[in-house]
């Protein structure tokens, strides 16, 4: 089975919290703080790993958690850091956030990486908050939670040499005679519902991936048929064998298929049209398609393709076709790959905090530095609680809650907390 589209959720790991303590030794009074930072929750990183082709693992593992940071120590010694969790996903994988639709990342080379959820800071001990005002302090901070989201993974076949053309022109009996691969082959339609790869060794130390993708029909580029699933594949091939059925026995003029495909390459991707075409011509073991072949090889020569006769039954043609390919791609290799299309966000002042009111009456506080205070305060602690408080005021809550109608006793919600509201 190939699967190439995914969605997971990955969670970095939490910072570890930090402590709270005193130097107590014999002989040295008040010998202060000593509490130690907490260690950085680990992050989640995707990871290329070329030995992979599909996605299908994602079917029975969505969730990925990265190890939280360990708490701090007394003696001012620090938490350890959260191992990164590595994710392992196939070449051609493209990254998204499920939220925004933003392109976070285009993996192709094996070994290349991409952290897609940072791990939480480690809180800070109590040592940390040493003033020249406030020798003492008893608080410290917990963990920053780590990041979380929701990712959209899209697998784009990697593969030098794409095979398009109708259903059933024999793509798939094609590339059965030419590699190892073995896709299910039968006389109906579609019978190829998902590429499949195919090494083609020409020689020792030559060799080049083909796929044979599914089949193309009229209105692919709005999502017809296989659409939008064959022409995302079919975009990072860099040449293009099109085969068509020369023998027209499907009841369809091989010259119209041969405009048809490359129309609906040229609507869906203008990048498509220019990509080095070659025309293998199969069935040439009918006699119908050699009547035809003639009027082919006519038409072609005025478009500038080449044309090889082949036949995928009896193996006629196909060593010269691969060997005039392989030559092609030697001398193609060298040309750097197309950019990836994205979607650019600017970046925005973003806005402190909202406020929203729930059905209950109940006040809503949302806002990365007040959701992120209040993970990371010691609330038992009344030094840590003093702390909320004056940084609570220093961001202007208090006022915008009395603009929006709080009033004392009301509900204020941050981040699952409760808070009551006081003048």
């Amino acid at each position: 089975m190939f699967i190439d589209r995914a969605k997971i959720q990955v969670k970095a790991g939490d910072g570890g919290n930090g402590m709270s303590s005193f130097r107590r030794e014999k002989y040295v009074p008040k010998g202060g703080p000593n509490g130690g930072d907490g260690g950085r929750g680990g992050d989640v990183i995707l990871l290329v790993d070329d030995s992979l082709n599909t996605l299908i693992d994602f079917r029975y593992k969505r969730k990925f958690k990265a190890d939280a940071g360990s708490n701090g120590q007394t003696s001012n010694m620090h938490g350890r850091q959260g191992q990164p969790l590595y994710v392992k996903v196939p070449p051609g994988t493209i990254v998204k956030d499920e939220e925004t639709g933003e392109v976070i990342g285009d993996l192709t080379a094996a070994g290349q990486e991409l952290a897609v959820a940072q791990g939480g800071r480690g809180g800070r001990g109590n040592a940390r908050f040493v003033t020249s005002v406030h020798r003492a302090p008893t608080f410290s901070e917990r963990g920053e939670p780590g990041e979380e989201r929701s990712l959209l993974l899209e697998l784009k076949v990697l593969a030098d040499v794409g095979l398009v053309g109708y259903p059933s022109v024999g793509k798939s009996s094609l590339i059965a005679k030419v590699s190892a691969a073995r896709p299910e082959i039968a006389a109906y339609h579609f019978t190829t519902l998902s590429p499949v790869l195919g090494v083609v060794s020409l020689r020792e130390g030559q060799s080049f991936v083909m796929a044979d993708i599914p089949g193309l029909i009229e209105g692919a580029h709005e999502g017809k048929g296989l659409g939008h699933d064959f022409l995302r594949h079919v975009e990072r091939t860099r040449m293009i064998i099109h085969v068509l059925d020369a023998s027209g026995l499907e009841g369809r003029d091989p010259l119209e298929d041969y405009h048809k495909i490359n129309a609906e390459l040229k609507r869906y991707n203008e990048r498509l049209a220019s990509r080095p075409q070659i025309i293998a011509t199969n069935k040439m073991d009918l006699a119908e398609a050699q009547a035809n072949y003639g009027r082919i090889v006519e038409y072609m020569t005025k478009e500038g393709r080449e044309v090889f006769p082949v036949s995928a039954a009896t193996g006629e043609g196909l060593p010269q076709l691969m060997e005039r390919v392989g030559a092609l791609l030697t001398e193609y290799r060298a040309e750097p790959p197309e950019p990836l299309d994205t979607v650019v966000y600017q970046a925005r002042p973003e806005t402190a905090f909202t406020i929203r009111r729930e059905d209950d009456g109940a006040f809503v506080v949302e806002g990365k530095d007040i959701e992120k205070l209040v993970a990371m305060t010691h609330f038992d602690n009344d030094e840590g609680l003093r702390r909320f408080q004056l940084i609570w005021r220093r961001l202007g809550i208090d006022e915008a809650l009395r603009e929006r109608g709080a009033k004392e006793g009301s509900t204020v919600r941050i981040r699952g907390m409760e808070f009551e509201f006081k003048e």
